[in-house]
């Protein structure tokens, strides 16, 4: 499979990009900084220089023009204001979706937040992100798509342990960036998972049975 994943840099980006490359799947990894491409190819990974933020739908399809499935690994991150939640978080993720249809790249995967509501109240910074993520959400659900929508608890950087809880609605937890990597990557393998949207904490069961 050729997978394209938007946020190819990041923490779950990079991770999931060693994934796939084991296992024999070519990653373009969409950055916007060029100084960022030799860590993508490290990783397994064809560097792919994309603004999400200042370009269109032909430039963005052109960079995945290979790709069988795209993946939304990206984020402003934590230290940002609110306009970048609704440039790069919503509108980022809509664009890939647009660009993944006018390439012919069927599989959408979008890394989402617990919370992301379009209908969450509020001005502050987090209350914006969850609005957009949810927003975001709601698109990609809409495209047409065969599209899983993952939504994780609290990140950590601790090892991951292959064990997961998930479903339509779970406690608030936590979930290391390893396991959403695996969760992902099993995911482009599960059909069972199309069409789904479900959140993620640290658990009990094995991935690829929990996502089954």
């Amino acid at each position: 499979m050729v997978v394209a994943i938007a946020g190819g840099h990041g923490k779950i980006g990079l991770r999931l990009t060693g994934l796939l490359a084991e296992r024999g799947d070519r990653v373009l990894g969409l950055i916007r900084d060029p100084g960022q491409a030799d860590d993508v190819a490290a990783a397994g990974g064809e560097p792919v220089i994309v603004d999400l933020e200042n370009t269109g739908v032909d430039e963005v399809a052109r960079g995945i023009a290979d790709a069988d499935a795209v993946v939304f690994a990206a984020g402003a991150g934590p230290g940002s204001g609110t306009e970048r939640k609704l440039t790069l978080d919503r509108d980022g993720a809509i664009l890939l979706a647009d660009a993944a249809k006018a390439a012919g790249a069927r599989r959408y995967l979008m890394v989402s937040s617990m919370g992301a509501d379009p209908s969450h109240e509020g001005d502050e910074v987090f209350d914006v992100y969850l609005r957009a993520k949810g927003e975001a959400d709601a698109a990609v659900a809409e495209s047409g798509l065969d599209h899983t929508i993952v939504r994780p608890g609290r990140l950590t950087d601790a090892p991951g342990t292959g064990r997961v809880k998930v479903a339509e609605s779970v406690p608030r937890g936590e979930v290391s960036r390893d396991d959403v990597a695996s969760v992902l990557a099993a995911a482009l393998a599960e059909p069972a998972t199309i069409g789904k949207t479900f959140e993620l904490v640290a658990g009990d069961d094995q991935i690829e049975a929990a996502l089954a």
